[in-house]
């Protein structure tokens, strides 16, 4: 499953992802990790969740993300569910067919591995292709 919060700069998105990372913390059994550009949110999730820091990594670009999750899975087949905050920023990529594609290797890889993805995006709601919204 692929969920996808989208919506302006400070419309809460950030509150959003929090509350709904600590939640999978208590109802998930496997291992929960977060993506993020920055270290925004290391004070607000639970300790049990690993924190990964993209600006540490070359990320630059949707086939580049791809990887970093098939590695982040070959490492640990634990992982249940796999958190995204600014997708934009963490890609450096906002074109809506790049992204729509990406959602759905998203999608494709989360029902082979059972692992659920929840993905912040930092952009108008307007601008969202039906290809995006199918995952609000």
């Amino acid at each position: 499953m692929v969920k996808v919060i989208m919506g302006v700069k400070g419309s809460g998105k950030t509150k959003q992802m929090v509350e709904t990372i600590n939640k999978a913390v208590e109802t998930e059994a496997g291992h929960i990790v977060c993506i993020e550009k920055g270290s925004k949110m290391v004070y607000d999730i639970k300790s049990s969740v690993r924190l990964v820091e993209a600006s540490d990594y070359p990320i630059g670009g949707y086939n580049y993300l791809k990887g970093f999750i098939s590695g982040l899975h070959a490492g640990d087949y634990d992982i249940t569910h796999i958190f995204i905050d600014s997708l934009y920023k963490i890609s450096v990529n906002d074109d809506t067919q790049q992204t729509e594609s990406f959602l759905q290797w998203c999608e494709d890889f989360g029902k082979a591995n059972k692992i659920d993805f929840t993905i912040s995006i930092s952009a108008d709601l307007a601008t969202a292709t039906d290809g995006i919204k199918k995952y609000f």
